[in-house]
Formats: C-alpha cells, sequence, structure tokens
C-alpha cells in the first residue's frame, strides 16, 4: 500500500517512522516547509542498517507525490500552545485543512483519510465535505489516544498492567470527552465494580485534561508519543483488515439520535475504513451526555468561515 502522511513536525515524523518499522506500506512524508520531510526521511533511513528493516519510505515538499495513495494521514496544522483549547485552533486550522482536502480530492480520489488535525470532531467533518467521500473513508484519530491515556491512568491507580486493561472513552477529542467506567474492563470486570464513583470521576477529569497537562508542561507544542502510536494502531486494523474495534470520529446519521457531526465513537475497522459504527447499551445519562456534546460540535462548526 501506498500511505501519505502529510505533515512532518512531531505527530507527523513519528507516525511515518512507525508505519514504516511495522512495514506497512510505502511511506510518502509530506511537508510544505522544503526540507523538513526530506531530513526526517534521511534520519529515518539511516535506522534500517540498525533495525535490519528494509522499509521504503520518501521525503517531498511535493504534494503531488500524495497521488493515487491508498491511505493519506493528515497531521498538517498548527499545535496548541499553553493556554489555548482545540476549539481556538478552528479557523487557523480550517483554512490549512481545506486546501489539503482539495488536492486529495484531486489526487487520490480512491483513498482512506484519517484526520488528525485540531480541532479533530470539526476538521473531521470538514475534510469529509471538502472531499466529497464516502463518510466511512474519512475519519479522525481521536477517542483512540483518549482511550490509551484512561488505561494508563487506571494501570497506575489500580497497579494493574496495562494491557490487561480494555478501556472506552467516547465523545469530541476535546473537552466534550466522556470516559466510560461502566463500559471500561480491568482484568474482564467493569471499572465502576472496582472503585468508587469519586475515584471514577477523578480519573475522568485527569483524562479529559491530559492533553491540556501535557502542552502546559511543554510550553510549546503538544502531545506525539501517543498519538502517533494511535494513528499507527488504526492504520495497522487498515492495511491488515483485522475488523478491530478501535474508537475514531465517525460521522453519524441516526446512531444514538444523532445526525449530521463526528464524533468519537467505538467502530469496527476494515480495509474500506470504518465498516460499522458500535452502538453501546448506554444509560439515559451517558446519551444526554453524548447528545449534549454532538450539539456543541454542530454549533461549533457553524463558526467555521
Amino acid at each position: 500500500m501506498k500511505i501519505s502522511v502529510i505533515g512532518a513536525g512531531n505527530v507527523g515524523g513519528l507516525t511515518a517512522m512507525r508505519l514504516a518499522q511495522e512495514g506497512l506500506g510505502d511511506i510518502f512524508l509530506l511537508d510544505i516547509a522544503k526540507g523538513i520531510a526530506q531530513g526526517k526521511v534521511l534520519d529515518l533511513e539511516d535506522c534500517r542498517g540498525i533495525l535490519k528493516a528494509n522499509y521504503s519510505i520518501r521525503g517531498t515538499d511535493d504534494i503531488n507525490e500524495i497521488r493515487n495513495s491508498d491511505i493519506i494521514v493528515v497531521t498538517a496544522g498548527l499545535a496548541r500552545k499553553p493556554g489555548m483549547t482545540r476549539e481556538d485552533l478552528l479557523n487557523k486550522n480550517a483554512g490549512i485543512l481545506k486546501d489539503v482536502c482539495l488536492n486529495i480530492k484531486k489526487l487520490a480520489p480512491q483513498s482512506i483519510v484519517i484526520i488528525v488535525t485540531n480541532p479533530l470532531d470539526l476538521m473531521t467533518r470538514l475534510a469529509q465535505q471538502v472531499t466529497g467521500f464516502p463518510v466511512n473513508k474519512v475519519f479522525g484519530m481521536g477517542v483512540t489516544l483518549d482511550a490509551s491515556r484512561f488505561a494508563n491512568l487506571i494501570s497506575k491507580e489500580l497497579n494493574v498492567p496495562v494491557n490487561e486493561i480494555e478501556a472506552c472513552v467516547i465523545g469530541s477529542h476535546g473537552e466534550g470527552m466522556l470516559p466510560l467506567p461502566r463500559f471500561t474492563k480491568v482484568r474482564g470486570e467493569a471499572l465502576d465494580q472496582l472503585i468508587n464513583k469519586d475515584k471514577a470521576r477523578e480519573l475522568t477529569a485527569k483524562t479529559v485534561d491530559r492533553g491540556k497537562e501535557i502542552v502546559s508542561l511543554l510550553g510549546s507544542g503538544s502531545a506525539y508519543f501517543a498519538p502517533s502510536a494511535a494513528i499507527a494502531e488504526i492504520v495497522n486494523s487498515i492495511v491488515k483488515a483485522n475488523s478491530r474495534v478501535l474508537g475514531v470520529s465517525a460521522y453519524l446519521n441516526g446512531e444514538y439520535g444523532i445526525k449530521d457531526v463526528c464524533i468519537g465513537l467505538p467502530c469496527r475497522l476494515g480495509k474500506n475504513g470504518i465498516e460499522k459504527i458500535i452502538e453501546l447499551a448506554l444509560n439515559q445519562e451517558e446519551l444526554q451526555a453524548l447528545q449534549a456534546c454532538a450539539s456543541k460540535l454542530k454549533e461549533q462548526y457553524k463558526e467555521i468561515k
């Protein structure tokens, strides 16, 4: 497969590295800043002798190089700075993403497009509208990352290996995310049976604020190790067509009583992108929270100029 990563910053560069090392296809790393993608790729090529891995990777500043890509990962855009929310980035990144998507539409009309640019759910919907692609082939990374963060915090709290935790997070990739203790399993047992409500609320709040906490500590830029790992997991599932269920920002058309918005939910992924949106048996409180989040996203989307 030909897999293009647009944006060679920290997230894009690390994503290209992970995809190449996993041998998922021919990787193209693109950035409009001359030399950035090419320099990072030379460095990544120099790893091959040490890793004994014959992966194929190319760096470019020419958008035409994405032609006929099977999968395109879009990380291009401005990163958050301390004090900024993902929504603060809305119009600046909307302009960047629109240009990128018009080129994707022209050069790679059969591709699956994975959006990483923030604010992720809004940018995913914009990408769907600009490309005009089937909505199952354009979706956002989102809550795969948030679930990993939730699992990490649970692991520390309960002193349980993180690989024995199946975390569940839905909602927007931002302040509207909804970690779900009831659907999160620790060694097969629901998290809400292992901790009290106050502790569950504490872990939920920490998960919601995790990205902001990282931005604050870094001082410049945002998280990139975990986001790139989340992207690689999604791409792996598509390339290998193993029908895994992962949390992504998907377009809803009546599921959960929600229409015309992209929001994070567990979805079955395959070679054509989203095969199925999984409908969890949410209680009234959880459903109302998800619907309120969706309504807020709809209002924010109207603000794109």
